[in-house]
């Protein structure tokens, strides 16, 4: 199983960014799996970001990225993304997606891990 990560980098406070997250080589189809993301800022523990079931599309925001961040899923690309706007200083972290080993997203049921996508928002 591969799952890799793209689309961080530098971007000034209140830009944005899309991060996109395609996985392979999954047992089962990419449709069955909830998708999330997680990000950790240096010298601190990786939280959750965000999710997305498969079960019935309902989703999950961290409060501070809420009505910022938007997680969507093409499952015929087998990809998620993050759309990040009016992104802030504090927001600034290794981004990574993870496959949950359900249908339905519980943050503390993650299968397979990214290798992180840096993003960096600063003046």
């Amino acid at each position: 199983v591969q799952v890799v990560e793209s689309g961080g980098g530098l971007v000034q406070p209140g830009g944005s960014l899309r991060l996109s997250c395609l996985a392979s080589g999954l047992s089962l189809d990419y449709s069955y799996f909830a998708l999330a993301w997680f990000r950790q800022a240096p010298g601190k523990e990786r939280e959750g970001v965000s999710c997305i079931a498969s079960s019935d599309g309902s989703t999950w925001y961290e409060d501070s990225v809420k009505g910022r961040f938007t997680i969507s899923r093409d499952n015929a690309k087998n990809t998620v993304y993050l759309q990040m706007n009016a992104l802030k200083p504090e927001d600034t972290a290794v981004y990574y997606c993870a496959v949950l080993r359900f249908t339905y997203c519980n943050l503390n049921h993650t299968r397979y891990w990214g290798q992180g996508t840096q993003v960096t928002v600063s003046s």
